[in-house]
């Protein structure tokens, strides 16, 4: 049985990258790293990681990083 809110966010992946909200990415990554102290050897885990726009951001700059999301999408 599918419960409310996977219905509700069942086709949400689709839009998601284009509300304002995700625009400030990079910037939230330069936090991010600057309170890790940007220690690479630290494993990140993205719980709730959505389109995992922060996992694949904080990738590209060399982190290992694991992003889990109940939405397949």
């Amino acid at each position: 049985m599918t419960q409310w809110y996977e219905a509700l966010f069942a086709n949400y992946g689709r839009k998601y990258d284009q509300e304002p909200f995700t625009q400030g990415t990079l910037g939230e990554c330069d936090f991010i790293e600057q309170e890790i102290a940007c220690d690479k050897s630290l494993r990140i885990l993205d719980m709730g990681c959505g389109t995992g726009r922060h996992a694949l951001e904080l990738t590209r700059r060399g982190y290992t990083v694991t992003g889990i999301d109940l939405s397949a999408a």
